[in-house]
């Protein structure tokens, strides 16, 4: 554990690693406490939870859709020249939201549609200028735990932060105030030297872009479903707080499930693995699944919050190392577009959790809610073990990556994770 310690503190003391990871974290902001502010905003508003998982769907279709079309265009033209307008535009389309609130419902609709699909693609943008700032391959693959532990302060923080704005302002406030620190940490990463100077590595021009990659297509199928758990999660978590103490339960309970998932990215990217990463993805997403299930128990608030931070142990982990499946089966000249369509997968899944959990909630309570969370997870574990012939050999088949074989399309230097091959034959 301590020499994990060690090699995060060498990535944070790396030139520019810190403001990138903090710039893209505050930036990451209103997308990743987004449902959590759009429930409570509609709550406010005297709508109800058919309503809200509806919004919050439709934003999270939106950043699907929006996220592959952003993410290629900034491996085609660079970073600044995407993911600033972006995060303005999307800043926008959430203040016509608080200007407007729920009447009339389709400008509710369109302003939650232009705040999704304007999302910037600061994620993949961040996993993508990883190399250039530190050069190692090792340090690359703990940056990608150290950028899942991150997140998972960003969404054990933001409900806190989001609960408080609305319990000591409004709903309203927490919406724009999210919203305005998206853009300042948008603003900040775009002007950093390696976000300026990154250009994408030469690519095939192939319309399906890094959907052309099976392996690719098999990640995604999988966390498709991890993002309908935690969507399903997000309106359970609700309806259980309605009748165990309120909003203030609610973001503990939020908070706690981001809460264990940083403690357990903490101790994954304090070690080196060894063995391919793809069987290991699988007996993580295995680990996620089960501790889904206790959750249905519903017990009182205390327990509860125990049980949603069991629950969320293994995320962080489990995104881990889907970066790094995911840069070992991207074609060449995809990277940002690959990451951003793992986000973009668990935005589709998010949608479809939350807008199965409203209705369910209102049909037959929390409990049945949180039971699409723990079917979700076995479901990613299910695509994973159905498609471990496709996820077992990664390698680009395109010539133009033949005649790079070594070269992995995160790691210019051509070094590998230890305990395994990066997989590029020629």
């Amino acid at each position: 554990m301590a020499a994990g310690a060690s090699g995060y503190a060498d990535i944070l003391r790396a030139p520019h690693a810190m403001r990138l990871l903090l710039g893209t974290l505050v930036g990451r902001l209103p997308n990743g406490i987004a449902s959590i502010a759009i429930v409570l905003f509609v709550r406010a508003e005297g709508g109800g939870y058919a309503l809200a998982g509806g919004l919050v769907a439709a934003y999270g279709v939106a950043t699907a859709v929006g996220q592959p079309l952003l993410g290629r265009a900034v491996d085609l033209y660079g970073q600044p020249r995407v993911q600033l307008p972006a995060a303005v535009l999307s800043a926008l389309g959430t203040v016509l939201l608080a200007a407007v609130g729920i009447d009339p419902l389709w400008v509710a609709y369109l302003a939650c549609v232009v705040a999704g699909v304007f999302t910037p693609p600061l994620e993949g943008g961040l996993r993508a200028l990883w190399p250039s700032v530190l050069g190692r391959e090792d340090h690359v693959h703990r940056a990608y735990a150290l950028d899942a532990v991150a997140q998972e302060v960003m969404f054990t923080v933001g409900p806190l932060v989001v609960t408080l704005l609305a319990s000591l302002w409004s709903p309203t406030a927490a919406l724009l105030v999210i919203n305005v620190l998206g853009v300042l940490g948008a603003l900040s990463v775009v002007v950093s030297e390696p976000s300026r100077t990154w250009r994408s590595a030469p690519r095939e021009a192939h319309w399906l872009g890094a959907l052309r990659s099976r392996g690719l297509l098999a990640l995604l199928g999988a966390f498709f479903f991890v993002g309908l758990a935690l969507g399903s999660i997000a309106v359970a978590a609700m309806a259980y707080s309605d009748g165990n103490g309120g909003d203030a339960v609610y973001g503990w309970l939020m908070a706690a499930l981001g809460l264990g998932a940083l403690v357990g990215g903490v101790f994954y990217g304090a070690r080196q693995w060894a063995g391919a990463p793809e069987r290991r993805l699988r007996a993580i997403v295995a680990l996620l699944a089960v501790g889904y299930l206790p959750l249905m128990l519903t017990p009182g608030a205390v327990a509860m919050t125990a049980l949603a931070a069991l629950a969320g142990v293994f995320l962080a982990p489990a995104l881990a190392c889907a970066f790094i499946v995911v840069d070992r089966h991207a074609p060449r000249g995809t990277v940002t577009e690959a990451f951003s369509w793992l986000v973009t997968t668990f935005g589709v899944g998010a949608a479809v959790g939350s807008a199965v959990a409203g209705p369910v909630v209102e049909l037959s309570g929390a409990t049945a809610s949180f039971a699409v969370a723990g079917a979700g997870g076995f479901a990613a574990l299910l695509v994973l073990v159905a498609t471990r012939k496709v996820l077992a050999v990664p390698g680009r088949t395109t010539e133009l990556a033949k005649a790079v074989p070594a070269v992995s399309e995160n790691d210019r230097n051509g070094a590998v994770e230890p305990g395994f091959s990066t997989g590029h034959r020629a």
